[in-house]
């Protein structure tokens, strides 16, 4: 017969064992406990024997039989034991029926079972004795009962299973809830995960709102599942745009190559409209290219080659590449670059990332202007700081300049394929950098580190 899925359930089976470690751990614990008190007790006896034997043995010959009688005498609980036994191991006088077999006189105190005689008849008892040779060959033998050890032992046990047996009855128990619940949760979970897998994005793993692990896991996957998502709508929304932006210039090539079929009078005319569909070509190239040096950055391959980089030489070196731009334009173009500890990344994709956010501060700094490059010191980091004073990104496209193909309305008359912040915003991933734009006034474009990406 198949046993219930609760039963089967790794949690049942891991509280069965902390349950049965807990109770070997009580058991030992007890264990302990009358072992320790035993050996007080019975330390305490052998002690109590050992006096009295002295005692006895101590008085003269003839007083001996009244001092063990005396002894005798003083026993309402019936645990005293003494005799005297003659050289011949004759019984001379005490409540002992025999001599003890193997008991050794003049040694320590010892366990042994002795037959006790008194006015009741006959008992056997558990006993510890010790026997004192006297002068004459005679022999002392005192002892005194330890039944209360059985005693002893009777409510050890009896206090381990009022207490360890209900104790491990509530640990079952409460491992079977637990593992009831835990299986509920996960039956849910899978519920959730197989309409995602079916295609339903928008659902989510159910939370309790408690702080335990499994409400920390659901809230990770989550957000990872939120991330998807969006990735999934960034990449619809790419493949409209990537038609978009390659069927127009397309669409101009095949025109332009019509007309030039069906209009051009001479062979320049014919060049020149090559020419042109050439040009349109090279822009749909050029797009092509730089989609997919945004997928190969994110795919993070280029990680294994990071090395040690040094910001502030990569903003100098972007600084000296665009001054001559600059002065045609009559900018300001000014550089402060704090040297500052090396990071972890790639030379050659930094100072990418760096020339397209330059670029784009000339290209949209009107004349009389000013672009500032700096390298500061961050919580995390060295921070590359980009400010101009031109017409600067609303707020409210902040977010969007980052994604392929957006083109704000400031910008439409100017060339570009719109890819330049996406590739810029890939990099910064790859590098685990924050991406920030800003400013009230002209524009200010922060590439900050996080603290992990410092070296």
């Amino acid at each position: 017969m198949r046993l219930p899925e609760l039963v089967r359930s790794t949690t049942f089976h891991w509280t069965l064992v902390v349950a049965g470690a807990f109770a070997l751990c009580t058991i030992l614990l007890f264990g302990f406990v009358y072992w320790q008190t035993a050996s007080y007790i019975t330390a305490n006896f052998d002690g109590v024997v050992a006096d009295a034997a002295r005692e006895i043995a101590a008085e003269a010959p003839g007083r001996r039989l009244q001092a063990i009688d005396e002894h005798l005498a003083q026993d309402p609980r019936r645990v005293k034991l003494a005799g005297l036994f003659a050289w011949d191991r004759q019984k001379i006088a005490g409540n002992l029926e025999a001599l003890p077999a193997g008991l050794e006189p003049d040694g320590m105190p010892s366990g042994t079972d002795i037959v006790r005689v008194d006015s009741r008849g006959r008992e056997e008892q558990t006993v510890r004795i010790v026997a004192r040779r006297l002068p004459g060959g005679d022999v002392l033998v005192v002892g005194r009962n330890i039944d209360e050890l059985d005693v002893l032992r009777v409510i050890i046990g009896r206090a381990l299973a009022l207490g360890a047996v209900p104790a491990l009855c509530l640990a079952v128990l409460a491992g079977a809830v637990l593992s009831d619940r835990a299986r509920r949760r996960i039956e849910g979970v899978a519920g959730t995960v197989e309409r995602i897998i079916a295609g339903d994005l928008q659902k989510r793993l159910p939370t309790h709102g408690v702080d335990d692990p499994f409400d920390k896991l659901a809230g990770i996957v989550n957000r990872m599942l939120d991330r998807i998502e969006s990735l999934l709508r960034e990449i619809a929304g790419t493949g409209d745009d990537i038609a978009h932006d390659l069927r127009t210039p397309l669409t101009r090539v095949r025109a332009s190559l019509e007309r030039g079929r069906d209009n051009a009078a001479s062979l320049g005319e014919l060049q020149a409209v090559v020419d042109r569909a050439i040009g349109g070509l090279d822009q749909t190239l050029t797009i092509i290219t730089a989609l997919l040096r945004i997928a190969e950055i994110e795919q993070g391959r280029r990680r294994a080659g990071f090395g040690e980089v040094a910001l502030d030489a990569i903003v100098r070196e972007v600084a000296e590449l665009y001054e001559p731009i600059a002065e045609d334009k009559h900018l300001d173009l000014r550089v402060e670059a704090v040297a500052g500890p090396p990071i972890r990344g790639d030379r050659d994709l930094l100072f990418e990332a760096i020339a397209n956010l330059v670029d784009n501060a000339v290209k949209f700094t009107p004349a009389g202007g000013s672009v500032r490059l700096a390298v500061v010191a961050g919580n995390g980091g060295p921070i590359v700081r980009i400010c101009d004073t031109g017409p600067g990104i609303a707020e409210s496209e902040r977010d969007s300049v980052v994604k392929r193909f957006y083109r704000s309305d400031k910008s439409r008359r100017t060339p570009g394929t719109g890819l330049g912040l996406s590739l810029v915003a890939a990099i910064a991933r790859l590098h685990d950098f924050r991406l920030s734009i800003g400013g009230s006034s002209g524009c200010v474009v922060e590439l900050a580190c996080w603290p992990q990406a410092v070296g």
